[in-house]
């Protein structure tokens, strides 16, 4: 099973790819897109081409995508929500089948903790897949949501052959 990972976000959105195999989780590879002080439209053309381009590349089984998290900023939610958008067209656009997880259920799955900070995710990332190098962040929080989404698939499994 191998796993595209998306951290949307209006100026970097990061993608991350897991494969799990006999139990064992591997990194494929991770990236950013950068998106500097374009208009909007142009950085959501660039999210669709770098999600676009990573799907051919890696050709992964399915996207899980991390939700919008409202706080008070309703209009940094609604950006959000374009980018998110874009990734999430580009992977049905590519015929994948595309799951949603919150923040909150990707950083339970990773660190235990859904109150765990960003640093601790990036750190357990690191530690669940034996990468010698720090992904960033936003790299990080991609491959985050497809440990998150590999650690559901696996759950569910196990769920259907114990009924």
């Amino acid at each position: 099973m191998r796993i595209l990972g998306i951290d949307p976000g209006s100026r970097i959105t990061g993608l991350g790819v897991v494969e799990a195999d006999d139990g064992s989780l591997r990194c494929v590879g991770y990236r950013r897109v950068r998106m500097e002080n374009l208009p909007l439209p142009e950085r959501l053309g660039m999210i669709y081409q770098g999600v676009a381009s990573l799907i051919n590349e890696v050709q992964p089984d399915s996207v899980a995508v991390e939700q919008v998290f409202v706080a008070s900023n309703v209009k940094s939610a609604l950006v959000l929500g374009h980018a998110r958008g874009s990734a999430i067209c580009s992977a049905v656009n590519a015929g994948r089948e595309v799951w949603e997880y919150s923040a909150l259920q990707i950083k339970r799955a990773v660190v235990g903790s859904g109150n765990a900070k960003k640093e601790q995710t990036q750190h357990m990332v690191r530690a669940i897949l034996g990468l010698t190098a720090t992904p960033t962040i936003d790299e990080a929080d991609a491959l985050a949501c497809a440990i998150c989404h590999i650690h559901t698939i696996q759950v569910q499994r196990k769920l259907e052959r114990a009924r």
